[in-house]
């Protein structure tokens, strides 16, 4: 550097100033900082910044001031967190310009960015051919098909976002009912004076509504199937895999009738039948296609996988430690009193998982002193040992919410603006 007056180099990045010795930039942890270091001229220094101040000897950078000031943080101590309330994506952004990379962040915003990138991937890819059709628009060419992806998008939109248009909340609204009915003749058809002989023609109405409600099923899965983008992803996804377990064991129910008859002695098939009409229930998971808090458990239990599996842990290694010592306090040990029910330690597993939990059914409880004091430890180990990974959980389900509550507030924005128009 052969510029420039004074032994001060002054950066202004959006509006805050921070200034450093010639020296230190040479080997300055941010590439871009560091490249001023070798510029020879001052049409060098504007490639690298967006202006120059030869009096001031002051770099101007018309970025985030926020999140270079995080970036700082991460130069002085070594560790590079999100900025609260900025999108992920815009702050790796500005991580990307300084010269940073996501293996950087701390562990915890790293797995938070590849969530967020991993749903923009998949969102993007479902939004560009309306995208395209607008650009065409605009432009006055429309490119050959430009009207068919433009109604397979609309199409898309209609019956993967419920929110996005009017016809996908009427779409939604009759999908919920027939839900709602569905779920009403089921738990009406397990009355005993339901299926009295009497009650004959109320049978055969359920059947008929069955099987309405499964034809809409039906007919709703092969439209969202037929306008996908990807089949291949459409049959991945978890909320279309519930679609056809609530679906293809009304079909096979009626097959196996069919060929076995209503009155068949194969009592293996009977208890198939009954097996299978009851998966029905099923469809109560298509709800959270429709409502957030749905949305949000299975997202929230999708990333806190990691936390999910260490809690099952915790708890299997204490069950294995109480059910052991339980069993050999109240039955293994010849103290004068054996409790039969702590005969072995699979049966004292349950006494542990009910305990640790806090339950209590009472259905078995230790009689010795020191299985009483044992069990009073069990207990508030349980309490312990569950505590300790919900915070995790809950932060994740917050965060979760806030990203899906967002979301359906644009798609909202986009329905007012269609009410307008």
């Amino acid at each position: 550097m052969n510029f420039g007056r004074g032994p001060a180099v002054v950066l202004n990045v959006g509006g805050t100033r921070y200034s450093f010795s010639r020296e230190v930039l040479k080997d300055f942890p941010l590439r871009r900082v560091s490249r001023l270091h070798g510029c020879l001229s001052e049409q060098d220094v504007l490639e690298v910044c967006d202006d120059y101040d030869r009096e001031r000897n002051e770099y101007f950078f018309d970025r985030h001031s926020e999140a270079f000031g995080f970036i700082m943080l991460y130069v002085r101590h070594g560790h590079l967190r999100f900025v609260p309330h900025m999108c992920e994506l815009s702050f790796y952004n500005e991580m990307i310009y300084w010269g940073l990379e996501g293996s950087h962040l701390d562990y915890c915003c790293q797995r938070r960015l590849d969530d967020r990138m991993s749903e923009t991937f998949y969102y993007a890819a479902e939004e560009p051919p309306g995208e395209q059709s607008r650009g065409s628009e605009g432009k006055g060419r429309r490119p050959p098909g430009a009207e068919g992806r433009k109604w397979l998008e609309r199409m898309r939109r209609t019956f993967e976002e419920p929110t996005s248009s009017v016809a996908a909340q009427v779409l939604a609204t009759v999908s919920i009912l027939f839900v709602i009915v569905s779920m009403v003749v089921l738990c009406a058809s397990t009355l005993p004076e339901w299926r009295a002989p009497e009650n004959r023609s109320m049978e055969e109405q359920s059947r008929i509504i069955e099987a309405i409600c499964i034809g809409w099923f039906t007919a709703e899965c092969i439209v969202r199937f037929i306008v996908s983008k990807n089949k291949c992803e459409f049959v991945r996804r978890p909320l279309n895999i519930i679609d056809l377990l609530a679906i293809t064991p009304y079909y096979i129910s009626v097959l196996m009738t069919v060929f076995t008859g209503e009155n068949s002695q194969l009592q293996r098939a009977g208890v198939t039948l009954r097996v299978l009409r009851m998966m029905r229930i099923f469809w109560v998971i298509k709800l959270a296609r429709h409502f957030i808090g749905l949305q949000t458990l299975g997202l929230t239990l999708k990333r806190c996988y990691r936390e999910m599996v260490m809690l099952l842990v915790f708890i299997c290694v204490a069950m294995a430690i109480f059910s052991a010592l339980s069993q050999l306090l109240e039955n293994g040990l010849d103290l004068g009193t054996k409790n039969k029910d702590y005969a072995s330690i699979p049966a004292a597993c349950w006494w542990v998982i009910i305990s640790m939990t806090t339950v209590g059914y009472g259905d078995m409880c230790p009689i010795t002193v020191p299985g009483r004091i044992l069990g009073g430890i069990c207990v508030v180990s349980g309490i312990v040992l569950l505590a300790l990974p919900i915070t995790f959980i809950y932060h994740s389900f917050v965060q979760c919410y806030h990203e899906l509550k967002f979301r359906s507030a644009r798609y909202s924005r986009s329905l007012s603006a269609e009410f307008l128009n």
